[in-house]
C-alpha cells in the first residue's frame, strides 16, 4: 500500500534517475546486490556460511526496532527513544528473571510499551513534536535503565530459557532470526491487509482528511508508538540474551539511528503516508553489510558511520519534493 507519487524520471538522469526508475525498494535492493557481490569478490571470507549467519544475527535486532520505526515514520513521526527502551527492557528482565520467565519477559515488554504509550500520548493529545518527546524519553530512559541496573552495574543473566532467545537454534536457524522474520511477516500483513494498516497510512498522508473520513488519528498514532516500544523492548531482550547480561550503558546504543537509516533507505517517506516493510528489510541489510564488510577489512568503524551517513543523505535527497 503506497501513496501515488510524482512521475519517475527516466534512467538517463544519472544514479538518482536509475534509483528512482527502479522505485524505492527496487533501488535499495539493487544497491544491496551490488554491495554483496562486491564484498563476495573483494572481502576475504565474506561469502561464507558463518559470516552469513553473523550478518543475520546482527541485523535481526535492528529489524525488530526498524519494523516499529516504519510504522511510526509512516504516520509522519519519529521515535528516538528506541535504544533507551531496549536498555530499560533488558534491565527489567535482568532484575526479575529470578522470578521466572513468565514474569520477567512480560514485565520487560510492558516497560517498553509504557514508554511508547507515554510518547504517543504526549504527541497525539498534547501536540508536542515527536522529536522533542522522544528525545526526552531517550535521555530519561537511559537514566532509568541505569537506576534499574543498580547504578549501572553489569547484571549477568544465566537462566537457560532466557539465553535460548539470543543463542538458541530451531531447525538449524537462530531463534532471534526466526523471531525477527515472524515479526516482519506479521507487520507486513497488518499494514497491507487490515483497517489499522490503512489508518496508519491515512494518518501520515493527510491527518485532517483522515479525521473527516472517520479515521481515529490520535488513537492510531498512540498505537504505533506503543508498537514501537513493544518491538524495541523485544529487541532489548534479544540483545541481553545474546550478551548474557544487561548493560544499561551499552544495550541499544545507536539503535535509533540504525533503525531510521533502514527505514529511510528502504523507501518509507519521512513525511509519512507511504511505508514499505520489504524496503525496511533491505535497508537494514544494507546497513549491516556495510558494517560487517568494514569490520572484516579492518577499516575503522568511523568510516562505516560516514559511509552510512552518505547513504542516508542520498536516500533523503531522493525523497525531496519534486517541482511540477
Amino acid at each position: 500500500m503506497q501513496a501515488t507519487t510524482a512521475a519517475r524520471p527516466r534512467p538517463g538522469g544519472g544514479a538518482a534517475g536509475w534509483w528512482s526508475a527502479l522505485g524505492p525498494t527496487g533501488g535499495a535492493a539493487a544497491a544491496l546486490a551490488v554491495l554483496v557481490i562486491a564484498n563476495a569478490l573483494f572481502t576475504p571470507n565474506f561469502a561464507t556460511a558463518g559470516n552469513l549467519e553473523n550478518v543475520l544475527l546482527q541485523v535481526s535486532v535492528t529489524l525488530l526496532v526498524a519494523v516499529g520505526m516504519t510504522y511510526v515514520i509512516a504516520t509522519g513521526g519519529v521515535d528516538l527513544s528506541v535504544g533507551s527502551v531496549m536498555a530499560v527492557s533488558a534491565a527489567v528482565a535482568a532484575v526479575t528473571v529470578d522470578y521466572g520467565l513468565f514474569i520477567a519477559i512480560p514485565l520487560a515488554l510492558l516497560a517498553g510499551m509504557a514508554v511508547g504509550l507515554l510518547n504517543g500520548a504526549f504527541i497525539s493529545y498534547f501536540g508536542v513534536q515527536a522529536i522533542v518527546v522522544t528525545l526526552a524519553t531517550l535521555l530519561a530512559g537511559r537514566g532509568l535503565a541505569q537506576v534499574i541496573n543498580r547504578g549501572g552495574a553489569l547484571l549477568t543473566i544465566d537462566d537457560p530459557g532466557f539465553l535460548f532467545l539470543g543463542r538458541g537454534h530451531l531447525l538449524g536457524v537462530p531463534v532471534q532470526v526466526l523471531v525477527a522474520a515472524l515479526v516482519v511477516a506479521l507487520a507486513i500483513f497488518v499494514l497491507r491487509s487490515t483497517p489499522f494498516g490503512r489508518y496508519v497510512l491515512a494518518a501520515g498522508g493527510n491527518p485532517a482528511a483522515a479525521r473527516l473520513a472517520g479515521v481515529p488519528v490520535n488513537r492510531t498514532v498512540v498505537s504505533v508508538y506503543v508498537i514501537s516500544g513493544l518491538l524495541a523492548g523485544m529487541a532489548g531482550l534479544v540483545e541481553a540474551s545474546r550478551l548474557g547480561a544487561s548493560a544499561a550503558a551499552k544495550i541499544g546504543q545507536g539503535a535509533e539511528l540504525d533503525a531510521i537509516a533502514a527505514v529511510v533507505v528502504g523507501g518509507t517517506l519521512l513525511s509519512g503516508g507511504r511505508a514499505t516493510l520489504a524496503g525496511t528489510v533491505v535497508g537494514a541489510l544494507i546497513m549491516q553489510v556495510i558494517a560487517t564488510s568494514f569490520n572484516m577489512l579492518l577499516i575503522p568503524y568511523a568510516w562505516a558511520l560516514a559511509f552510512k551517513a552518505l547513504i542516508i543523505l542520498f536516500a533523503v535527497y531522493l525523497q525531496r519534493p519534486r517541482r511540477v
